[in-house]
């Protein structure tokens, strides 16, 4: 993997000689006056088809351009016309597309043509018809053609001279990456050779791992061209202390009595009341984006905030965005803010880190502690365009300091989370893309699909299709031959005398559902229950053990039992004291983020992007951190239980919560900490030096997770395969077990 980058006036450039003459008319006619450094470095690269292509730079750096200049040109370069395949994560960035490549081609004579669910029928059979020019699809879409188009599949890709995936970061570590992978490969495989592959992304931690993702197990040969563009950051991390609110329960009931009707901002923490006051002061009259760290959030700060709007009788600038809400009322925000003609600012959850159009925005809120650095970094590419700079806003929300106060309010575990991503952010440092795991609920679906593609398989074929020469390399062959003898058993396959795999009874009407093609779960909800009781639901993504604890609806319950199969976990109430106001709940914390936080506490320096009241809770957490003796102690008694400091990530922590349960302990993973409930330090030292000297595998420890359905064919997995799957995706073993001998 080779990385490189700069930028040149288009009159003197001799990668702007080297495109098709009516692009240079094209380019001359938009009033560029230089091209810009990726598309610089990337023209050459890519007009020569010899090696797959990675360009990586921020939101709105000519990405898009620079693979399809030289693309076009390529294209206008041969008779009869070729065709490029577009692969896109949403449909609204598909849309996006459409309307920035018509401009381009519509002069070029190249048809563009976008491909899902909302464009007719009658424009797909065209472009089926004449397979020629720019197909815009999801991996969704490209998996139907597969099912549904198998027999034709080779003659419609037969003229495809590039694979273009974009937002290839959004696609690293998923399921749907995995299939994407799959897909990819098995359109090499239907037309018999190497297809140029071209991926646009933000910048990676690891860009090696991106480059071996794009092309599995080819990594080294992959070029990747890295925008040298950084402008100017202004960064102001504020610290806020909670209140309670203006009404009590007691008051709350009072006024219900009487017929009253409690306002919004009587029912909200002083501390949410006063970030939105902030919020409003500050970003009134530009536009914004807000990055809440749930929807709730989402909803609870567009209603303070358009409610402000209304108290002052001025025209409402804030709009909600997220993956619950209607596409029209998604499409209304982003509209609000493309459009620039009244100033808007959109709160909203992950769907807009990706790289929809919706123009320029002048800063960026972050409420709460991001999920990662590389999350952070992509929030914060929206904001500094047009050589303005980037704003980054963080509001921090720590419990008071009164009473029994959980360990992780002591320490200000959020705060210093995410003072230590900010951190690693200005240093330059991402979360490497995770790319280990088994990821055999999408070998199911791509098995099943491969039967469809080709009207019956033979299990040696597709082995060496998805396995030995495909994206499945980690899964044995006995893994292999285990995996179908459970669909077998479940009606999903069925094998011929001649042992050709067909579809069986169950997996013929599943494949034929609409709901095949996708290879991810929509986000499903564990409904909580305590006796004849439902408490509500939540989503729930870490290890789910019984006679461990969870916190919900502002209190701890302790686990009974959980059935996975109905989404219920019975609970009972539980002792302890009151929760943390921050449990780590929101993503998967890298050991990086851990170590920065671990050496944050040590600092004496304070960072200089922090206002006075985040000083002082630094402050106070290093403090508390010394009084407890944390520079040297790892494992510190806490009241009934012990608590092991081990500063690792949660895969780490996770391993070790579910390696105590193996020895006989309850635990659970708290983030700045695990906690072992009712052991004392001593019976912990013992557990470890057991646990040491006879560990579990991670098959063995992965069967203490109850909440192992987690992708969407999970539940068709034996036991066995279940566990070791799990423990690939969500489990870091090696690293607990470091992890157990620095503990001792």
């Amino acid at each position: 993997m080779t990385t490189t980058s700069q930028a040149s006036n288009s009159s003197e450039s001799g990668a702007f000689e080297l495109l098709d003459r009516r692009i240079q008319q094209w380019i001359w006619s938009e009033g560029w006056t230089e091209l810009r450094d990726a598309q610089e470095e990337a023209i050459a690269e890519i007009l020569g088809a010899e090696r797959d292509v990675i360009i990586s730079a921020a939101t709105a750096s000519g990405k898009t351009e620079a693979a399809f200049l030289p693309i076009l040109t390529k294209l206008l370069g041969r008779e009869p016309l070729g065709s490029v395949v577009y692969i896109s994560p949403l449909k609204a960035l598909i849309n996006d597309q459409w309307g920035r490549l018509e401009r381009l081609c519509e002069s070029l004579d190249v048809p563009v043509v976008p491909w899902h669910g909302d464009i007719s029928e009658a424009r797909k059979r065209k472009f089926l018809r004449t397979p020629s020019g720019i197909l815009l699809i999801t991996p969704e879409s490209v998996e139907s053609l597969f099912v549904n188009r198998g027999h034709g599949i080779s003659g419609l890709l037969a003229r495809v001279q590039y694979l273009v995936v974009d937002e290839l970061h959004a696609f690293i570590g998923t399921e749907r990456g995995k299939q994407l992978q799959s897909l990819l490969h098995r359109m090499e495989v239907a037309v018999g050779k190497r297809i140029p592959r071209i991926a646009l992304s933000a910048t990676l931690g690891d860009m090696l791992l991106a480059a071996d993702f794009l092309r599995s197990g080819h990594g080294q040969e992959v070029r990747v061209i890295k925008s040298s563009g950084s402008g100017e950051l202004k960064l102001l991390l504020k610290g806020y202390i909670d209140t309670a609110p203006r009404l009590d329960d007691q008051a709350m009931d009072l006024l219900l009595k009487q017929g009253g009707e409690p306002a919004l901002e009587d029912t909200v923490g002083g501390g949410n009341l006063a970030i939105a006051n902030d919020l409003f002061k500050t970003l009134r009259g530009s536009n914004n984006l807000i990055f809440p760290n749930s929807r709730k959030s989402v909803e609870l700060f567009t209603d303070l905030l358009r409610r402000k709007c209304e108290q002052l009788k001025v025209p409402n600038e804030f709009w909600p965005h997220h993956g619950s809400l209607s596409k029209e009322i998604r499409e209304e925000a982003e509209a609000a803010l493309k459009k620039g003609e009244l100033p808007s600012t959109a709160i909203c959850t992950t769907t807009l880190e990706l790289g929809i159009d919706i123009g320029a925005v002048k800063s960026i809120a972050q409420i709460g502690s991001p999920p990662s650095v590389a999350s952070l970094r992509q929030r914060l590419g929206r904001s500094g365009r047009r050589g303005e700079p980037a704003i980054l806003r963080i509001y921090s929300l720590e419990a008071p300091w009164e009473g029994d106060l959980p360990i992780n309010d002591r320490l200000r575990a959020q705060l210093m989370e995410t003072v230590a991503m900010v951190q690693l952010l200005l240093a330059g440092w991402y979360e490497p893309p995770r790319v280990s795991g088994l990821h055999l609920s999408t070998l199911i679906q791509q098995i099943l699909s491969l039967v469809a593609e080709r009207g019956g398989v033979s299990a040696g074929n597709a082995w060496e299709i998805l396995c030995a020469r495909g994206p499945f390399p980690n899964v044995s062959k006995r893994q292999f031959v285990e995996l179908l003898r459970g669909l077998g058993e479940k009606q999903f396959l069925m094998q011929q005398s001649d042992g050709l795999l067909l579809h069986g009874v169950v997996g013929e009407r599943v494949v034929n559902h609409y709901d095949f093609y996708s290879a991810f779960l929509s986000d499903e909800e564990f409904r909580v229950v305590v006796g004849s009781t439902t408490l509500g639901t939540l989503p729930i993504s870490r290890p789910l053990i019984p006679d461990s604890y969870l916190i919900f609806a502002g209190r701890r319950w302790k686990i009974i039992s959980v059935d996975q199969q109905k989404k219920v976990v019975e609970v009972t109430p539980a002792g302890g004291g009151r929760p943390p106001s921050f449990d780590g709940g929101g993503g998967m914390v890298h050991d990086r983020v851990r170590e920065q936080m671990r050496a944050l506490y040590d600092d004496t320096d304070m960072p200089a992007f922090l206002d006075a009241t985040a000083i002082s809770l630094v402050a106070e957490a290093r403090t508390e951190f010394a009084r407890l003796e944390l520079d040297e102690h790892k494992i510190v008694e806490s009241g009934k239980d012990t608590l092991l400091f081990a500063w690792k990530g949660d895969w780490a922590q996770d391993t070790l919560a579910l390696m105590f349960k193996w020895a006989g302990l309850a635990a659970v993973n708290e983030g700045i900490a695990v906690r072992v409930y009712n052991a004392t330090g001593i019976e912990v030292r013992r557990a470890i030096a057991s646990l040491l000297e006879d560990a579990p595998d991670e098959v063995r420890i992965a069967a203490y997770a109850h909440n192992k359905f987690r992708e969407k064919w999970d539940g068709l997995l034996p036991e066995e395969l279940l566990s070791a799957n799990y423990a690939s995706g969500y489990l870091d073993v090696k690293g607990a077990r470091v992890t157990l001998e620095r503990l001792t």
